[in-house]
């Protein structure tokens, strides 16, 4: 049996959905778009800065031969709905036992197989490696890019992590996949923060899934468009229709036990640290940390306008993290303007950090110019 083959059959059998491979050839053609981010700022913090890194796979594998590249289907099939009343919605990449360690596992049981029939180095990623992955994965005809970006697989749609090991291998390669998307725009119609600029027009900068994500202070007029999300966000994924008719995920491993996919907003907001990682610690979005996630749930809050949720609101605004109790400011302010200014005027008395303070007072100026339309 030919080694390639050999390996699609292992693949299978430890529980990896789709596979292809590709050679290690320097992705020159997207290195100019790589380096139009850095210039118009698009670059995120999670992101390496060296652009030889992310399109040179030998920069990351000097005896690197040829790459394969692996998709695991995580549209796991789930309805249940938990019964408390404050929810915020994680996305499915989060639902789950956290994806990195899942297949990650998946590809040492690929690697032991194939160790057994030929001696070879090897480097191996889930998500935290350099290059691009979702460029690897087109190459390797793994899926085809979608007009939000995303990689899509004519069986498993797009709701696929993607894994790649960089080998000393020769092995043959696959056939990249030109993108199937027609005059389908629904994914960029969907988008609520206008993220899909354009056909395969990307500005991570105002995803909701980075702004779950990152420690920059978010934009005012961005968290509006959050809704309740908490980490992740799944909204241009759901509204493609290639999701719609995908064969559903086998792994076990991503059905949402704990959370039902949503996290109890109130619980979030007074858990300690031991708490949350005895709750959310084996979920891929915990790696952020607790404040993070307070901090979305404070969003989430704020786009509630729910008045009931006002004393909630003012305990969290002496929360131990500046982060939080900027944000809790926000919230309790979009809920109910009038409140909300007497209750931000009391702990500015009191805040003892500057930048907290200085943000407290630009969001009265904020609010106050919004509510009375003051230029």
């Amino acid at each position: 049996m030919k080694l390639k083959q050999f390996i699609v059959e292992v693949a299978r059998k430890v529980g990896i959905d789709i596979i292809g491979f590709t050679d290690c050839n320097i992705l020159d053609n997207i290195e100019d778009y790589l380096l139009e981010r850095i210039e118009d700022n698009r670059i995120t913090e999670f992101e390496e800065r060296d652009i030889k890194k992310r399109i040179d796979p030998k920069k990351v594998f000097p005896d690197c031969n040829s790459i394969i590249v692996l998709g695991i289907s995580y549209n796991v099939d789930f309805n249940e709905y938990p019964s408390y009343k404050l929810k915020g919605k994680i996305s499915k990449s989060s639902w789950g036992e956290d994806y990195h360690r899942v297949v990650k596992d998946k590809m040492d049981k690929l690697v032991y197989e194939i160790e057994k029939v030929v001696d070879f180095k090897y480097l191996s990623f889930v998500d935290t490696g350099p290059l691009v992955d979702r460029e690897l994965a087109m190459k390797a005809g793994v899926g085809w890019y979608g007009k939000n970006c995303s990689i899509i697989n004519d069986e498993y749609g797009s709701f696929i992590f993607i894994g790649y090991i960089l080998t000393d291998l020769e092995i043959e390669s696959d056939n990249s996949i030109q993108s199937k998307c027609g005059n389908c725009e629904r994914c960029l119609k969907a988008c609520p923060t206008g993220a899909l600029e354009g056909a395969y027009k990307f500005n991570p900068k105002k995803c909701i899934s980075y702004l779950t994500q990152t420690k920059e202070r978010i934009p005012y007029e961005l968290r509006e468009k959050m809704g309740i999300s908490i980490y992740g966000c799944d909204v241009c994924q759901l509204a493609c229709p290639k999701n719609s008719e995908a064969i559903k995920s086998k792994s076990k491993e991503f059905i949402p036990k704990v959370t039902k996919g949503f996290v109890d907003i109130e619980e979030m907001l007074e858990m300690s640290n031991s708490e949350f990682k005895e709750k959310y610690g084996s979920m891929a979005g915990s790696w952020r940390g607790k404040n993070v996630l307070k901090r979305n749930c404070l969003i989430a809050l704020g786009n509630m306008k729910n008045k009931h949720n006002i004393p909630l609101l003012k305990k969290v605004l002496l929360d131990s993290s500046p982060m939080v109790r900027e944000y809790a400011a926000w919230a309790i302010l979009k809920t109910d303007y009038n409140i909300g200014v007497k209750a931000v005027a009391e702990v500015i008395k009191v805040e003892k950090d500057i930048d907290v303070k200085e943000e407290m007072q630009r969001l009265l100026k904020y609010f106050h110019k919004k509510i009375f339309n003051v230029s």
